[in-house]
């Protein structure tokens, strides 16, 4: 049981430390990181109800693309981004700590890892070990790649006041594409989709890597910069 635990929570925590790290001018309060981890894992609950709701209306035939589709893009994508992005707004939005746009994308990964955390748990447990060296490359870096989509978006958000109504919705749509394709890709039962899936994959952390680098380079908080240049 401690392997499996050790196994499915070690990704989560070297993602989280990183994502830590990144945050060079600036860093959050354990605390107010704490609680985004703990909002994470608290809405498994109802992204399970939520899922269980909407797979039992999936409006299409078992063995058609659409439904392979609202698998992806409706019970998962739709579901785990929505209740991650109402956990970060309730936790976060008005957090006197919320200051400059990176905060944005740690807030959302610390709220999306804590939420793969248990889904990790509970997928590794039933899959064992090879499920869980295969999530760790996969699903658990995936759902960091999300969060900072997510928090990109969200950031920009909470600092650009004009432009805050486009920015929210791409803070919901942005990682509900990406995630909804990322499942797509796997469900739909088509091999060349399937060989479609690891160049994505490639995409899907460059653009979150490039997504930090960007933010962390125009950061007001870098000595130097004075106001910020975005």
């Amino acid at each position: 049981m401690m392997e499996t635990l050790a196994l499915a929570l070690a990704p989560v925590l070297i993602l989280l430390f990183y994502i830590y790290l990144r945050d060079k001018y600036d860093r959050e309060p354990l605390w107010l990181l704490a609680k985004g981890v703990l909002a994470g894992i608290i809405i498994t609950a109802p992204v399970i109800f939520t899922e269980a709701f909407l797979d039992a209306r999936n409006p299409f035939p078992a063995d058609a693309p659409g439904s392979a589709a609202w698998q992806a893009f409706i019970v998962a994508g739709l579901t785990e981004e929505a209740f991650k992005l109402l956990a970060v707004m309730m936790v976060f939005w008005r957090s006197r700590a919320f200051n400059e746009r990176f905060d944005g994308i740690v807030y959302a990964v610390f709220v999306s890892l804590g939420f793969a955390a248990v889904e990790n748990i509970l997928y590794v447990s039933q899959g064992g070990t090879s499920v869980g060296v295969m999530r760790a490359f996969t699903s658990v870096p995936g759902h960091a790649a999300f969060g900072v989509i997510m928090g990109y978006y969200l950031g920009r958000a909470r600092l650009e006041q004009k432009l805050r109504p486009s920015r929210l919705l791409l803070a919901l749509l942005m990682p509900v594409l990406f995630h909804g394709t990322y499942n797509f890709l796997l469900l739909a039962g088509n091999k060349g989709l399937v060989i479609l899936f690891y160049p994505f994959l490639y995409l899907l952390y460059r653009t979150g890597l490039r997504r930090m680098r960007y933010l962390s380079d125009h950061s007001a908080m870098r000595p130097g910069a004075g106001r910020d240049q975005i």
